[in-house]
């Protein structure tokens, strides 16, 4: 009997098993399998009535199919196969996929393959093709290139804008250095298009590196690809506005906490952060603006809301919020990046990130928790409980860092650039890449280079995260360009007044005249070594030249008609033991704007108004003669040394540009300008007015190469203390200066 129930149990759980199949309440995996891999392939069959029997869930158009609510139902295995065909290099790593051997022989060379007639540009593209072209990376042999870029413009890949490159695959695939894209970077801006915004570039990368905006963290080979901001075609290609950060105000609200002002998307992806913001809005410190106002269609597409939203749109100037905002809402757009990002940051708007699975810009070396608020999008009604817990020193610190983030990588597409080859330098270059303390601190990695050393206290910007001091000697560099014919000249005497200072460690004599060296005994005796050398070629630049003999953190530049006493040199030499990243010294020049030539202009008037302070006598750490040699490009050296002239200016705009600083001037006797003017050897070059003509083409010539000026106008003067006091002259530390 009981054997008879079994029977009739199993009988009807097989019925109810063929009743469910049949009635599609069960699928087989392999119908499940198959039907995904039909969808991502482009077909998509017609939805099928629900049935009863289904689980309930929400509506979704089928252009949103490929959201995160959907992906929940697919497996790992379907996700990352999904993935992988992004990508046919999915598993590509600088071990696997980059040849380092073509860049033992010449460093980190990059090659821009010749443009092909008739192939159409972007000027974005344009721009980033003549930042590598202007480089120290850039080589116009193949044969020495470590990395290799496409003349082939692949920023918009989006088949439906007018910048779309036609028959991409087959052109890539006929260059002859392709190689299966091994050791070549692409950049992309724009990938996918409407509905679903994929990543695909249309044509089959290889083992090309991505330079890539809105990329996923899915998509992303860590240490691989580069994360790129998102910019526009007006971004400029070199220099690029400050960030708007004038002065910090305490405590640093402003009249927003919170602002988002954009588009709205009624359907499809990216829609759904953007279409919830008005829950969030208050009107009065948090106001987040939308308008789906856009498009052809948008009138057919409009919701209840859109009247109203549209409205209350127009009602804001977005620069007027965005600059008078604590912090700005960074939602994603169809894509995961936006225009928003570059914008928040230049206006010291502290970024609220709400784009899951962004990989988010320049990520391997920037640490974006101090310069941004990493918000998740479906936790959207807690952001403004959460910015508003922040305290105020958090957030100045957080806004200090956007302006320093801004300035270093961000402002010009040169930067962009430069900070993506900079980074895969490190790669290849492992044993002298930066630490991330360079890359998150002043001045940035773009202006320590790691090549000149390994240790954070060789740099002057360092000292005080440190704990540190600078050498307390320096080294004196002579520039010598008149031969040697009397015991009463110039030179020799600087040379004995330099040599009696107590912080004085050796006196280097740079021989740049056409006169042989003079005989060892021609030179006077002192308590300290003196070497002569001869410049490399005879040209000025040599005198920045980062020799070895320089063994000392300060250098002391002199001219060879420079008059200057011990105690002013001990004095220069104190006052930049405080400054060590700027040049502290004695003569000072000023540039100005011409309204009427439109130009720079460039002025030695002595006022109380100053931008430079020239090199023939003037204190520097000798990291600079690294980067003059190293990091300026090759034709203003060459101007330079064609001209005889310009140097000083020169060497006065990298630390300014370096530095966002004045120089500093100290004290000096008034009779410096006529003395200099009464010396033999530099009279003629002083009372020629073609110098001073040279001078005035050089300062438009370097502002152009630097994409802006970047002289900083100061009035500070730093003189001893009880200076011209009407004290005792006993109690001044430095009398003699008062006597001269």
């Amino acid at each position: 009997m009981q054997a008879k129930k079994r029977y009739l149990i199993l009988l009807s759980a097989g019925a109810c098993l063929v009743l469910l199949f049949y009635l599609g309440g069960v699928q087989l995996p392999a119908a499940s399998r198959s039907r995904h891999d039909r969808s991502r392939n482009g077909y998509r069959p017609d939805q099928p009535w629900p049935h009863f029997s289904d689980p309930l869930h929400l509506f979704l158009p089928w252009d949103q199919t490929d959201t995160e609510e959907y992906n929940l139902h697919i497996s790992p295995r379907q996700k990352r196969d999904v993935n992988t065909s992004v990508y046919k290099g999915k598993r590509c790593r600088m071990d696997s996929c980059f040849d380092f051997s073509l860049c033992q022989k010449n460093g980190f060379k990059v090659y821009v393959y010749p443009q092909q007639k008739g192939e159409k540009i972007s000027e974005s593209y344009q721009n980033i093709l003549a930042t590598i072209e202007g480089s120290r990376f850039y080589t116009s042999d193949p044969g020495q290139a470590c990395l290799f870029i496409l003349s082939l413009d692949t920023l918009d890949r989006d088949q439906l804008s007018p910048q779309y490159v036609h028959n991409l695959k087959t052109k890539v695939q006929n260059l002859p250095l392709w190689n299966d894209g091994r050791n070549h970077l692409i950049f992309n801006l724009y990938s996918g298009t409407w509905p679903d915004y994929t990543e695909d570039l249309g044509f089959d990368i290889g083992q090309a590196m991505l330079a890539k905006a809105s990329i996923s963290t899915e998509n992303f080979r860590p240490n691989f690809d580069v994360s790129i901001p998102l910019f526009s075609k007006e971004h400029p290609r070199t220099g690029g506005e400050r960030g708007y950060l004038k002065y910090n105000s305490i405590p640093p609200f402003r009249k927003y906490m919170l602002v988002f002002k954009g588009k709205r998307y009624l359907t499809g992806i990216g829609s759904d952060t953007r279409n919830a913001l008005h829950h969030v809005h208050n009107a009065e410190d948090v106001v987040l603006l939308t308008t789906c106002k856009h498009g052809k269609d948008w009138q057919k597409h409009k919701d209840a809301r859109c009247d109203k939203d549209n409205a209350e749109y127009d009602k804001y100037d977005y620069k007027e919020m965005l600059h008078n905002s604590t912090f700005c809402l960074v939602p994603r757009g169809r894509r995961l990046g936006s225009f928003r990002f570059l914008e928040a940051l230049q206006a010291a708007c502290v970024p609220v990130m709400l784009s899951n699975g962004w990989e988010l810009p320049f990520s391997e070396i920037i640490d974006w928790n101090t310069a941004a608020v990493i918000g998740d999008e479906r936790l959207l009604l807690q952001i403004p409980t959460t910015v508003r817990s922040i305290h105020q020193d958090k957030i100045l610190s957080l806004r200090q860092q956007t302006q320093f983030l801004w300035e270093a990588y961000f402002s010009s597409v040169e930067k962009i650039v430069l900070t993506t080859l900079e980074i895969i330098q490190d790669r290849v270059l492992e044993h002298g890449s930066r630490s991330s303390l360079m890359w998150n601190s002043h001045p940035g990695g773009l202006f320590a280079l790691p090549q000149y050393s390994g240790y954070l206290g060789d740099f002057p910007f360092y000292y005080a995260t440190l704990g540190i001091k600078p050498y307390p000697k320096f080294t004196a560099v002579i520039h010598a360009v008149s031969p040697l014919v009397s015991q009463s000249q110039p030179i020799l005497k600087l040379l004995v007044a330099v040599a009696k200072s107590q912080y004085c460690a050796q006196i280097i004599v740079l021989w740049n005249c056409d006169k042989p060296l003079p005989a060892k005994h021609r030179w006077p005796a002192t308590s300290v070594p003196v070497i002569v050398i001869e410049g490399e070629n005879k040209v000025m630049s040599s005198r920045f030249l980062p020799y070895e003999t320089i063994v000392t953190d300060a250098v002391l530049s002199l001219d060879e008609d420079t008059v200057l006493s011990t105690t002013e040199v001990d004095f220069a030499f104190t006052v930049w033991q405080s400054f060590p990243e700027r040049i502290v010294g004695y003569p000072a020049r000023s540039h100005f704007w011409d309204s009427n030539k439109e130009r720079w202009g460039y002025t030695s008037k002595w006022t109380n108004d100053y931008s430079m302070v020239l090199t023939g006598a003037a204190i520097y750490h000798r990291y600079y003669h690294h980067l003059y040699t190293n990091y300026l490009p090759t034709s203003l050296k060459s101007m330079v040394d064609q001209l005889a002239n310009c140097e000083d200016i020169l060497m006065n705009f990298l630390v300014s540009a370096v530095t966002k600083l004045p120089p500093i001037k100290v004290t000096q006797k008034k009779q410096y300008k006529e003395t200099m003017m009464g010396q033999s050897s530099r009279a003629s070059r002083w009372a020629d007015p073609d110098h001073f003509a040279q001078r005035q083409t050089c300062m438009n010539k370097f502002a152009s190469w630097f994409g802006a000026m970047p002289l900083v106008h100061s009035q500070m003067r730093l003189d001893p203390v009880l200076f011209k006091d009407q004290v005792s002259i006993l109690r001044k530390k430095y009398r003699d200066i008062e006597r001269l």
